[in-house]
C-alpha cells in the first residue's frame, strides 16, 4: 500500500499525487511507491491517462530528499552502484518511457532538481505560469542525476541546458513555455483543470498506438534519420494489424467514436 502516493480515478483518468511533505521531496521510497504505482495503472484497463502532480500549495517536487544524501556519501561504492534517489529517477523515468499510459504533469509551485527531471520523465508537462523550474544542484557542489544533463538539452537545447544546469537559477512557468521545457502554462487556478482536459484527450485514444508512438519517441530520438523512419514503417504496420487500428478504420467510415481496447 503506498503512503506518499496517493492515486484516485476521474473517469478513465488517473491523477496520481505524491504526498511528502512539506514540498514533495523526492525520498528512495516515494521513488519506489511511484514506480509502483505506475507500473499497476500501466498493466491495467483502468487508466488511459494519467496526471501526475504534487499535494500543497508549494511544490510539485522541490527536489531529491537531501536527508538521505549523508549515507549515501558514507557508503560510496553502494551509492555508485545504486545511485540513491538520481538512479531512482533514472528507473520512473524508465519505466514511464517504456509504458504505454501517457503520463501528464501537473507542476505548480516549485519544480526544482530531482522535481524538474521527474517531470521531464512525463510525456507531456503543464505549468502554472508562477511555478520555478530549475537544476539547482550546482548549488550543492553536485550535478543532476536523474536526466537533467540528458533529457533537459533534448528539449531546451544545448546552450539553455547548460545555463539552468551551471547557474542552478530557476526560470518560471511562462519562460519554461518560451523555451519549450513544458507545452502549456496556464494561471495557478487553471493548472489541474487544463492538464485534465489534455489527459482525458489521451484517455480517448487508441492505448495500442500511444504505446507505440512513445516507444518510437523513445528508442529513435538518437539514430539516424533513415533508421528512425524504419522503425516508423515498422510501427505503423503494427497499428495496423491491430484491434485497435481496425476499430479506428472502421469507426472513421461508420461515423461514430471508435471504442479502443488497446489491443
Amino acid at each position: 500500500m503506498a503512503e506518499l502516493v496517493k492515486t484516485r480515478m476521474e473517469g478513465k483518468v488517473a491523477i496520481v499525487t505524491l504526498d511528502h511533505p512539506p514540498v514533495n521531496a523526492l525520498s528512495q521510497q516515494l521513488l519506489a511507491e511511484l514506480e509502483e504505482v505506475y507500473d499497476e495503472l500501466d498493466r491495467g484497463d483502468e487508466a488511459r491517462a494519467i496526471v501526475l502532480g504534487g499535494e500543497g500549495e508549494k511544490a510539485f517536487v522541490a527536489g531529491a530528499d537531501i536527508t538521505e544524501f549523508p549515507a549515501l556519501r558514507e557508503q560510496v561504492e553502494q551509492a555508485a552502484s545504486e545511485g540513491g534517489s538520481a538512479r531512482g529517477i533514472q528507473k520512473v523515468a524508465a519505466r514511464m518511457d517504456a509504458g504505454r499510459t501517457p503520463v501528464v504533469a501537473a507542476i505548480h509551485g516549485y519544480c526544482l532538481g530531482g522535481g524538474l527531471e521527474l517531470a521531464m520523465a512525463c510525456d507531456i508537462r503543464v505549468a502554472a505560469e508562477d511555478a520555478q523550474l530549475g537544476q539547482p544542484e550546482i548549488k550543492l557542489g553536485l550535478i543532476p542525476g536523474g536526466g537533467g544533463t540528458q533529457r533537459l538539452p533534448r528539449l531546451v537545447g544545448h546552450g539553455r541546458a547548460l545555463y539552468l544546469n551551471l547557474t542552478g537559477d530557476p526560470i518560471s512557468g511562462t519562460q519554461a513555455y518560451d523555451w519549450g521545457l513544458v507545452e502549456k502554462v496556464v494561471p495557478r487556478a487553471e493548472l489541474l483543470d487544463a492538464a485534465l482536459e489534455l489527459a482525458r484527450t489521451l484517455a480517448q485514444r487508441s492505448p495500442f498506438a500511444m504505446g507505440v508512438i512513445k516507444r518510437l519517441a523513445s528508442e529513435t530520438r538518437d539514430l539516424p534519420l533513415a533508421e528512425g523512419m524504419r522503425r516508423e514503417a515498422q510501427g505503423f504496420i503494427e497499428c495496423i494489424g491491430s484491434e485497435d487500428g481496425a476499430e479506428g478504420v472502421v469507426a472513421f467510415l461508420e461515423k461514430r467514436t471508435p471504442e479502443f481496447t488497446g489491443r
